[in-house]
């Protein structure tokens, strides 16, 4: 179908329907270590503190993932071959840093759904790396299978599943009031101290902006086999954005109510946090929901482990064929790319050991650090482009969310480096 005819096209409550997937998909990447982690225990650390930095990164990075469905709907190609075909300088900058950061990635979203599953099943008696290696296996086995377009249909059922259950938690914590003991005092996240944890729920929320290109990937995927209109594509888009905006802000509620103040010690290591949410589950709602929403949680991140493994290997994949300048990626090279990163991840793994707190909070700032550059990436993407010329309003949103980018990058680094000390 060509641009034209994909412009024409009605758009109807069904056809925005048949358009949902690549946003959905890019929802279940997203509600992973950012939301039932970061999310969570800033709520429980510091309140209601850090919901404005919450919703901030939200909207200041909206325009970076909307390029990606406003681009690839425009002009029928990836971002990915938007930076081929911008300058190969781009195109090897962004593959460079997808290079580094499927790994980190892939690794931690996996070891926290190893965490899940030895703490749900404890009798099984093996290590953390091990359940991570046979997480591994499995998303390979079910990619090499075929069977992700299966998976993609579950993961609607596992966002929506838990979206309602964690807005039913949060409103039956909200109805009980805060839990804070009387001589509890509270905490400033406004310190140099603080500016770590800050830095790392921003890394991943919603997702790391490379995510961006990942889907457009496939949204590229989805109109070769269901054509949709540019608005049915923006619907898409924002129902996957708005839905992982909306629960990161759920989450931190749930940890506000439940556990903000009411003495209990806030585990920071990743696995061990899991364990104390679904405790806030089912307190909240009652023992019966224990076996369910660890079902739930082990679901979400098992979504977007895989998920990950897929996207990264798609875009690596698509770089280097751009690089190399050939027409098409064979199943076999997509494959071994699926492989690389769910090796290289799962050694990432294995590397940090016994390290997985700091596994995971390494991913989220590694991500918050890279991400004015892929977020500059976008911009003069679509910028440079005359046929895909921003709004006013979208442009101002994009300079301003440089700018916070990289102020708090560069805040973080000189922080790093002791100059603020």
């Amino acid at each position: 179908m060509s641009q034209n005819q994909t412009h024409t096209l009605t758009s109807t409550w069904q056809s925005r329907m048949s358009a949902l997937g690549p946003g959905i998909l890019m929802a279940s990447a997203a509600i992973g270590g950012s939301h039932l982690i970061a999310s969570t225990q800033a709520g429980a650390l510091y309140g209601w503190q850090l919901a404005l930095i919450i919703v901030l990164t939200n909207i200041l990075k909206y325009p970076f993932f909307r390029f990606s469905a406003h681009y690839t709907m425009d002009a029928g190609k990836s971002l990915v071959q938007g930076y081929a075909e911008k300058s190969h300088f781009y195109l090897w900058v962004f593959t460079l840093l997808c290079f580094i950061s499927a790994t980190i990635n892939a690794g931690a979203v996996a070891v926290v759904t190893a965490a899940i599953i030895k703490m749900a099943l404890p009798s099984l008696g093996l290590e953390t790396g091990m359940i991570a290696a046979l997480i591994m296996l499995s998303c390979l086995l079910i990619l090499l299978s075929g069977q992700y377009r299966a998976l993609d249909r579950v993961s609607k059922a596992i966002v929506a599943s838990l979206a309602v259950a964690t807005m039913i938690t949060a409103g039956i914590a909200m109805s009980r009031g805060m839990q804070m003991q009387p001589d509890f005092i509270e905490p400033t996240p406004w310190t140099l101290t603080g500016l770590g944890f800050i830095i790392a729920l921003m890394g991943w929320m919603p997702a790391p902006i490379e995510i961006s290109a990942i889907n457009s990937l496939w949204v590229t995927e989805k109109q070769k086999i269901q054509p949709s209109s540019y608005r049915d594509g923006i619907f898409d888009f924002n129902v996957g954005f708005y839905t992982s905006a909306v629960l990161a802000v759920v989450f931190l509620v749930l940890g506000a109510y439940v556990q903000y103040g009411n003495g209990e010690t806030v585990q920071m290591a990743g696995g061990k946090y899991i364990d104390q949410l679904i405790n806030m589950y089912a307190v909240t709602i009652g023992e019966w929901a224990r076996p369910l929403v660890a079902f739930i949680a082990f679901a979400c991140m098992y979504g977007t482990t895989i998920t990950v493994i897929d996207g990264y290997a798609r875009a690596m994949s698509e770089s280097v064929r751009l690089i190399r300048r050939k027409e098409s990626i064979s199943k076999g090279e997509l494959f071994g790319w699926y492989i690389w990163v769910a090796g290289s991840g799962l050694a990432m793994i294995l590397w940090f050991n016994s390290a997985m707190a700091e596994l995971l909070k390494f991913a989220m700032i590694s991500a918050f650090l890279a991400a004015p550059i892929f977020a500059w990436l976008n911009y003069r993407l679509v910028k440079a482009d005359k046929k895909h010329k921003l709004s006013k309003g979208m442009e101002a949103l994009a300079i301003v969310g440089l700018v916070y980018l990289v102020g708090f990058s560069v805040l973080f680094l000189l922080n790093l480096a002791g100059f603020l000390s």
